[in-house]
């Protein structure tokens, strides 16, 4: 047992914190132009504002096209209310240059700066400036490059790009109604950050019409600033009603709008619209309780043929679609010469397959079998698909698949997590390495790869990570275990269990600057411990889908297990002593680990933690928990309110009092359930949203929780 804790490490935590964890300075992808250019935005290596940048992927040259702070001038960069909370729905941490709209020829670069739009010729450099006279939420601008659509007070509104003059209000919405904004549960859970689509022809816009009448509106108060009113939120808590949601189409002239019908009574979430020169405008709609899936296509008078049906009796996952840099339109994708379109289903086995379809909807052949490992649609290039695939859960690499049904062929070359985006012949691969780093590279035309330049700091450490895997009644576990630089094997040392534990999230894999963060907590004293169990991805449909229902039973005894192998296996951990810390679903999985499991956890950190599955949103609870009246027993089973009087070990709670996506309210409902039993944690409140990208709360945040494990894993 250790008699004295090593001193902190304030330098790689002030590093960590500053860099916003060493993600400032990273190049990020936004669009590729016709004639082989890709524009990137950056930060500086301890700078949240993002400019914008130019690489040519014939020769590598870089330029830079925008600086935010030229084009901002003294002005301050104001942001509304509802544009922060879009910013909150993607994780958007950066300010300056975060969006952009490209014409379909390439000349023409729209960015939206503060309460301005900026247009930039990309020939000359040369900018102006157009002045919306009032909000322009999530502008657009159109393929030809010659008008610019956004949203103002829930209207669609149109001007022009060409010269200064007064905006157009294309709609007028009524009471409870919002025309072009998508709704929460698209932005949040399914992906879909947009509420309107222009046509190919730039003549006509596609826009969604939401009706939140029914929904319960939530509002998010900041204490810290008690001069602010507090926003309101129409958010759809599980089991309450949800907003209601079709779409319009209207020209950019005016007029009344032709809407689009399909059943929404029992299709009510809008996933993915697609609009494209290549095939018809098309949606993928799913049930409540995402059962069920139906694309649909549309032709030019608004009549609707469903050309895709599936079903799952747990649940289905969106197929996702990495089109173009930074936000794909989602599949399916239709081909460029309009021959029919690509599709990816889980429905025939238990792992992702890619069906090559006609336009009516018929398979015409199998790209990849479920063997091959598929994760994503990255995009279509000339005669191959490119996904993201590997059969290693903790690696992943980017591949190239002939619609002829030849074999595919690599893409990439490093050892590491690889990903893709693709648009207009340029493909962007990033690789996080196992030797540490990133690596981005751009491939255009030539064929040649040209790196991205990152500015990015560099981790003054390198993790002594090892990656191991331990067998559990057959099924193979991958498991994460980083020891301190300074190990001693003849101590033995208390374990930390970093864990999220939840759908849709992977926490260990092959790229080593993934526990940069679990070597600063190891050497402070501890061993630290990563798993990956049943409902995490990419190990199938099966081991996905266990958790149906009951989101914390399978997923607590898989870590439980797991940690308990590498106890056994490795002597110098200290299982007497043995805490666990997470944030969001993490929070959850510790909270009620440490309530449940109190022989294994000695302590737990719970960083905004959901403490009730009925105060989560439909989209996301539902999926895989059923609607609270098809599961009460379920819902009250998982939920921390129910074990609250349980509390026997330390417990500290952290939440942001401004978070929207998981509200403050969930952890005042664990203390006064706790407070009522007689029992006491400690609370931590942050002046922060779901995201804790300030340096100053983000060094304070891990540095109480160290010294939180410290003081009660002694």
């Amino acid at each position: 047992m250790t008699s004295s804790w090593p001193t902190l490490d304030a330098t790689l935590l002030t590093e960590s914190a500053e860099t916003y964890n060493f993600r400032l300075g990273r190049p990020t992808p936004l669009a590729a132009t016709p004639d082989g250019a890709l524009l990137f935005r950056r930060t500086g290596p301890r700078d949240f504002a993002a400019d914008l940048y130019e690489l040519d992927t014939k020769t590598g040259a870089v330029k830079t096209l925008l600086a935010a702070k030229d084009a901002l001038g003294a002005a301050d960069e104001n942001l509304s209310d509802a544009e922060k909370a879009r910013r909150e729905r993607s994780r958007t941490a950066t300010r300056g240059v975060v969006d952009i709209g490209v014409s379909d020829d390439g000349k023409t670069v729209m960015v939206p700066l503060g309460e301005r739009i900026f247009l930039v010729d990309r020939a000359t450099g040369a900018r102006r400036a157009i002045d919306p006279q009032g909000d322009a939420y999530d502008p657009r601008l159109s393929p030809d490059g010659k008008h610019i659509a956004f949203v103002r007070d829930g209207d669609l509104w149109i001007t022009s790009a060409v010269a200064q003059a007064p905006a157009k209000r294309l709609t007028h919405h009524g009471e409870d109604v919002e025309y072009g904004v998508a709704d929460f549960a698209a932005q949040e859970e399914l992906g879909r950050g947009r509420g309107f689509w222009w046509s190919p022809s730039s003549t006509e816009i596609v826009f969604q019409r939401t009706n939140t009448k029914a929904m319960d509106t939530i509002y998010v108060a900041d204490a810290r600033h008690p001069e602010k009113q507090p926003v309101p939120f129409k958010y759809p808590r599980a089991g309450r009603p949800n907003a209601s949601v079709d779409l319009g189409i209207i020209g950019i002239s005016g007029g009344e709008p032709r809407w689009l019908a399909w059943d929404g009574t029992k299709f009510p979430y809008l996933a993915r619209v697609d609009w494209t020169a290549h095939g018809p405008l098309t949606i993928v709609v799913l049930t409540r309780e995402q059962t069920d899936l139906e694309v649909i296509a549309f032709d030019a008078k608004g009549g609707a043929r469903t050309i895709v049906r599936e079903h799952d009796d747990a649940w289905l996952n969106v197929p996702d679609t990495r089109a173009v840099m930074g936000y794909g339109p989602g599949a399916p994708l239709w081909l460029p010469d309009g021959s029919g379109f690509l599709w990816a289903t889980e429905s025939h086995d238990d792992d992702w397959t890619l069906e090559l379809r006609k336009p009516d909807g018929t398979v015409a052949r199998r790209l990849v079998e479920a063997s091959f490992g598929m994760r994503l649609l990255v995009g279509v290039d000339g005669n191959s698909a490119i996904v993201e695939a590997s059969t290693d859960p903790v690696r992943s690499q980017v591949w190239r698949v002939p619609l002829d049904g030849g074999k595919p062929s690599r893409v990439d070359s490093e050892d590491g997590v690889s990903t893709g985006s693709f648009e207009n012949g340029v493909l962007v691969v990033t690789t996080r390495l196992t030797a540490g780093g990133t690596h981005d590279i751009a491939i255009g035309s030539s064929g040649t790869p040209h790196p991205i330049p990152s500015v990015a700091a560099t981790p003054s450490i390198v993790p002594t990570t090892v990656l191991e895997t331990v067998k559990l009644d057959g099924r193979t576990h991958h498991v994460a275990i980083t020891r301190p630089r300074a190990f001693d094997k003849s101590r033995r040392y208390p374990v930390l269990l970093k864990v999220y534990g939840g759908p849709h999230a992977q926490t260990v894999d092959a790229a080593r600057d993934t526990y940069l963060n679990d070597q600063w907590y190891a050497d402070a004293g501890f061993i630290v411990v990563r798993s990956d169990g049943r409902g995490t991805p990419y190990r199938g449909r099966a081991w996905e889908r266990a958790i149906l229902k009951d989101l914390i039973t399978i997923p607590l005894a898989d870590q439980v297990a797991a940690l308990q192998a590498m106890g056994k296996a490795h002597p110098e951990m200290d299982m007497s002593r043995v805490g666990v810390s997470g944030w969001s679903f993490g929070g959850y999985f510790s909270a009620l680990a440490v309530l449940l499991r109190p022989d294994v956890f000695h302590a737990a950190v719970a960083g905004a933690p959901v403490t009730d599955w009925r105060l989560y949103d439909t989209c996301y609870t539902e999926r895989y928990m059923r609607e609270p009246r098809n599961n009460e027993a379920g819902y009250d089973s998982t939920s921390a309110l129910t074990h609250a009087a349980k509390l026997s070990r330390p417990l500290l709670i952290m939440h942001g009092i401004t978070d929207d996506n998981v509200h403050f309210a969930h952890t005042l409902a664990l203390i006064e359930a706790m407070y009522v039993a007689g029992k006491r944690a400690e609370v931590i409140t942050l002046s922060s949203t779901h995201m804790v990208p300030d340096p100053k709360l983000a060094f304070a945040k891990e540095q109480v929780q160290v010294e939180f494990f410290q003081q009660h894993l002694k």
